[in-house]
C-alpha cells in the first residue's frame, strides 16, 4: 500500500470493519456444503473486499481512536529497519504472529474437514492474537511520538 492508502486505512471504519474478513473467508469457505463450487462467488466478494476496505475510506478527520493508532503503529513497524529503538517489541510481535498463524492453520484445517469446533477455536485464536498484535502496534505508535509517526507516515511505504 502507498501512504494514501494508509491514511485511508487509519480510519477506524477501515480498521474495524477489516475484522469481518477471517470469520466472512471462514463462512465463504464454509458455504461448500450448501452451494457446492458457488462458494467461489462468496469467496472472491471476500478477497475483493480485502482489497477494497483500506481504499474505501476517506482518511479519518482524527487518528486520536485505538484502531487508526494500531494501523499507524503497524505502518511504522513495517519500516522498523529504520527505527532499531522500537526492536525491543519484537519477541512479543514474534509470538502474536506465531500464535496468529497457529489460529489461522487451526482454522483451515477445520474448514478443510468441516470440523465446527475446530474451525471456531482457529478463528477464535487467529482473531484474538490479531487483536492483541494490533494492541502493540497501538504501543508501538505511542513509543515512536506523534510527530514522529505523522511524518514516518508521509514519507514512508
Amino acid at each position: 500500500m502507498d501512504a494514501q492508502v494508509w491514511a485511508r486505512h487509519a480510519n477506524p471504519w477501515s480498521g474495524w470493519s477489516r475484522l469481518s474478513i477471517l470469520p466472512l473467508l471462514a463462512l465463504a469457505i464454509w458455504s461448500r456444503v450448501w452451494i457446492g463450487w458457488w462458494m467461489l462467488i462468496p469467496f472472491s466478494v471476500v478477497l475483493a473486499w480485502t482489497w477494497l476496505n483500506p481504499r474505501l475510506f476517506p482518511p479519518p478527520e482524527s487518528t486520536e481512536n485505538w484502531m487508526s493508532k494500531g494501523v499507524l503503529g503497524e505502518r511504522i513497524w513495517l519500516n522498523r529497519s529504520k527505527r532499531p529503538e522500537l526492536l525491543h517489541h519484537a519477541p512479543v510481535i514474534r509470538t502474536l504472529t506465531i500464535a496468529t498463524t497457529i489460529g489461522t492453520l487451526l482454522l483451515l484445517v477445520g474448514l478443510a474437514l468441516l470440523d465446527l469446533a475446530l474451525t471456531t477455536t482457529g478463528l477464535a485464536v487467529a482473531m484474538l492474537s490479531k487483536l492483541w498484535l494490533l494492541d502493540r502496534m497501538v504501543w508501538i505508535y505511542g513509543e515512536s511520538g506523534r510527530n514522529q509517526a505523522g511524518s514516518h507516515d508521509q514519507t514512508q511505504n
